[in-house]
């Protein structure tokens, strides 16, 4: 059986968003985080083309998603999650000779940091609603850890994936085998380290993502006290050694970061523009300053010419530690 993840930029059949809807967790930033998030999905369910599923829980989040939603096609979804990263609790999408079939794996926490009811049951909910069988995989993995180019090249870190707090012995070639066997991986891309105090433990979709065929995207950084300069810097290096699944050597193009964005400790947060989100029509891209985000918007405009490219505040969805591509999950056409 052929298995293949395919790229982002396919066409989707619909956009898994989920809607913070647990006060104790959000506290005072639950109401924004909430208006960004309806945001987020009105943008992708106008511009971006996208038929919107908006996971929530509770009847209080179900009021406020109706209350800012209710004038869209969004579609409000019932359900259970510990929080909203439906990228790492939810499946993978993937095309298993033409068929659907969601791939499931086991989850976590990020390493045993974060311990929330009803995160272990996200990818059997999302997998039931959209009627693709759900393979469960016996290995720990989010998705926000792998990026995919369609063709069977994965993105991810040695941070992250080779973590003694994910799967306790792997290497690159037993991870390699599993990505293989799970996700029809052909060829798996090394980086290194991901941002810093990332609780993640380095995901690649806030480092290098793959925006075409043969073409990777990371941060270049912004001002000269930009906390993840030097991790900038080497995957660039990195990336530019690098051959796709094909042979193809890798053309990098770089996108201004956020620069240095502090939390309310005065501690450096990972925001990342890379943690943009790909549409059927648009790429929405998460903003956290003002003038760094209108250079990376222009950047990524020229990298998505079929597409409409918005740029949205997303500073109240960081401080739960993501952003758009993290709290999303697209259904491909194909899959």
């Amino acid at each position: 059986m052929t298995v293949t993840v395919p790229a982002e930029w396919a066409p989707h059949r619909a956009m898994w968003v989920g809607f913070p809807s647990h006060a104790e967790l959000w506290r005072e930033d639950l109401e924004q985080a909430q208006q960004e998030v309806a945001d987020l999905a009105r943008a992708l369910a106008g511009p971006g083309g996208e038929r919107v599923r908006l996971m929530v829980v509770g009847d209080e989040a179900e009021a406020a998603a109706r209350a800012l939603l209710g004038d869209t096609t969004v579609e409000i979804v019932r359900g259970q999650f510990g929080d909203i990263w439906l990228r790492d609790t939810g499946p993978i999408f993937v095309d298993a000779n033409g068929a659907a079939s969601a791939a499931g794996f086991q989850f976590n926490g990020w390493g045993g940091k974060y311990s929330l009811e009803g995160d272990d049951i996200v990818a059997e909910q999302i997998a039931a609603a959209s009627g693709a069988p759900l393979v469960r995989n016996p290995f720990i993995l989010e998705g926000g850890a792998l990026d995919h180019d369609g063709y069977g090249a994965v993105l991810t870190t040695r941070q992250c994936l080779l973590n003694a707090n994910r799967n306790a012995g792997w290497d690159e070639a037993s991870a390699t085998s599993a990505l293989a066997d799970a996700l029809g991986a052909k060829k798996v891309l090394w980086l290194g380290d991901g941002l810093l105090n990332d609780h993640t433990d380095g995901h690649v979709d806030n480092l290098a993502r793959f925006v075409a065929p043969g073409v990777v995207a990371c941060p270049m950084a912004y001002g000269t006290d930009d906390p993840n300069a030097d991790v900038y810097a080497e995957t660039a290096k990195l990336l530019a050694g690098m051959t796709d699944s094909r042979g193809s050597p890798l053309q990098v193009v770089r996108i201004p970061s956020p620069g240095k964005i502090l939390d309310e400790d005065g501690e450096p947060i990972p925001a990342s523009h890379m943690n943009f989100l790909i549409a059927n029509e648009a790429v929405i891209v998460p903003i956290y300053a003002e003038e760094s985000g209108a250079f990376a918007v222009e950047v990524i405009k020229g990298l998505f010419p079929e597409r409409q490219v918005i740029g949205l505040a997303s500073t109240a969805i960081l401080t739960g530690g993501g952003s758009f591509h993290c709290i999303s999950q697209q259904e491909p056409e194909t899959a």
